[in-house]
């Protein structure tokens, strides 16, 4: 079993300025909250929007993905690609909504049923600079979708049914605690501690994926020499 805090795995790992560009990209939001005057909406719907964009990656990932399997892959993306849009899709807007309940909470206002791309404007309107932060987070996941996907040659390694899963996966395991945690700071005003708090528990599991990044780096170079 990979040991994330062994000395030498960091140490490779934080020798790669990719990954302190990851780590920079994680820390944005304390920035925000410190000197944005963001409070726990925005964060919560941050990672709303960061889920989005990885469902986007996903979708590409599984189409690099079946085009190693030619004909038969092309087929089988004609039934999975819809599903995993529609599917995904569902599960993210359902989860926009309670987020956007959530935002709503302390206004008194009625937040009222909005489409997915009403979801994604209120998203992006709730603070100050929201849209700098999520190109920060698209420009980093294109580059590891190119870098370490397709020409370091990931797609090769994997499946179009693992990467359909994946981004399910990092919902229910990170963001359902950060959800929850974000509801119970509501219901005590939102102190600065608690937001730190969420946003620290991103980053560690930002640090994780990043090591894990790093040893299947240095896994695909064992197999090349």
């Amino acid at each position: 079993m990979l040991n994330f805090l062994d000395p030498n795995t960091l140490s490779r790992t934080y020798r790669d300025p990719m990954a302190w560009v990851i780590l920079a990209v994680d820390l944005f939001p304390i920035w925000a909250v410190l000197t944005m005057g963001w409070g726990a909406a925005p964060l919560v719907f941050l990672y709303w929007l960061e889920n989005v964009i990885l469902g986007a990656v996903a979708l590409m990932k599984m189409l690099a993905t079946s085009m190693k399997e030619h004909p038969i892959g092309a087929v089988g993306m004609l039934f999975l690609g819809p599903f995993f849009i529609v599917h995904y899709g569902m599960f993210c807007f359902v989860h926009g909504i309670f987020v956007n309940v959530f935002a709503n909470l302390n206004s008194g206002t009625d937040p009222g049923f909005l489409s997915p791309w009403g979801l994604i404007e209120a998203a992006l309107q709730s603070a100050p600079n929201m849209t700098l932060f999520v190109v920060a987070i698209i420009a980093v996941q294109i580059f590891l979708f190119v870098q370490d996907f397709m020409l370091g040659g990931g797609y090769k390694r994997t499946t179009v049914d693992k990467e359909m899963m994946a981004p399910y996966a990092r919902i229910i395991v990170l963001h359902i605690a950060i959800f929850a945690g974000a509801f119970a700071m509501a219901s005590i005003g939102e102190p600065m501690w608690g937001m730190l708090a969420l946003i620290g528990l991103r980053v560690l599991w930002g640090v994780l994926l990043t090591v894990r990044r790093r040893v299947h780096i240095d896994d695909a170079l064992q197999l090349k020499s």
